[in-house]
């Protein structure tokens, strides 16, 4: 969505300038500041275009909301940018009758591959499936943060490969400490150490450490008792990205119940301890 986004400005502002641009954060605004700016006239230029991002902040009703997109000029494109919508509300359904709508869902793992692969060869360079699967691993989900480490490998080499991956990313605390959890279930105990000292030089505390593995145990035994139902499902569910779900039923794999009781059991033990007496989280 992000990306679009500046898809559409950059497209206006090559046109017309940076000065027929206006943005508007609706988080630190009022909504007569959002209708003046979509009702007044361009100012040294034909056409103007203010975006406006997260105007449902401001709990609009469906009067103003309409009242806004009355307002605006036939010489001002605007554009209304929701991180988070709910189809549910009056908000959104006005918006949907009165304006063009486009919906942007987060793309899965698998998705977010693909779109690397393809984005690469569009700018006449190489990632294959493979490695690109191993980017997102590496870095995690976000799409604009994938967008950014690729320009930045792409910048290093045309031909990108999982070592020059290995050598100008950082991985994220998150991915790391799924596999260090995959190294423990796999009884690899000396690539768990290792991975815990790599989080550990990062300046990741143990404290930290410790909470994300009790979140993707958790993860683990939703997906362990998951069923018949997809990870994608159990993701919709807890209001969670695929991702690391998926991740947690590949690890959900590995272990039986009654380990997975008693590692939960002990990362419980460990926190109470933690926060209640004086010991040494490492």
């Amino acid at each position: 969505m992000r990306r679009r986004l500046g898809e559409l400005v950059s497209k206006f502002v090559a046109e017309y300038g940076e000065l027929a641009l206006e943005r508007i954060d609706a988080e630190e605004a009022d909504l007569s500041t959002v209708r003046d700016a979509v009702s007044s006239l361009p100012f040294l230029s034909n056409r103007k275009m203010v975006v406006v991002r997260n105007l449902s902040a401001l709990k609009p009703s469906p009067e103003q909301i309409e009242q806004i997109i009355s307002s605006i000029t036939n010489s001002t494109d605007v554009v209304f940018y929701e991180p988070i919508t709910d189809k549910r509300t009056t908000f959104y359904k006005i918006l949907k009758s009165k304006t063009k709508l486009e919906y942007y869902q987060d793309l899965d793992s698998r998705e977010l591959a693909k779109w690397l692969a393809s984005e690469a060869k569009n700018l006449d360079a190489k990632l294959s499936l493979a490695d690109a699967n191993f980017l997102v691993d590496r870095v995690g989900t976000n799409q604009a943060i994938l967008a950014n480490e690729l320009e930045k490998l792409l910048t290093y080499k045309s031909d990108v490969h999982r070592e020059d991956i290995e050598l100008l990313t950082e991985p994220t605390p998150q991915s790391k400490v799924f596999d260090l959890l995959d190294a423990a279930f796999s009884g690899d105990k000396k690539r768990a150490l290792k991975l815990y000292e790599e989080q550990r030089i990062q300046k990741v505390q143990p404290q930290a450490i410790l909470a994300m593995m009790a979140w993707q145990l958790r993860l683990i035994a939703l997906a362990k008792h998951a069923g018949q139902r997809r990870a994608d499902e159990v993701a919709s569910d807890i209001g969670a990205n695929v991702f690391p779900v998926s991740k947690a039923f590949g690890l959900a794999e590995k272990i039986e119940d009654k380990k997975l009781k008693i590692l939960t059991s002990e990362a419980l033990d460990i926190d109470v301890r933690g926060k209640t007496t004086s010991l040494d989280m490492d």
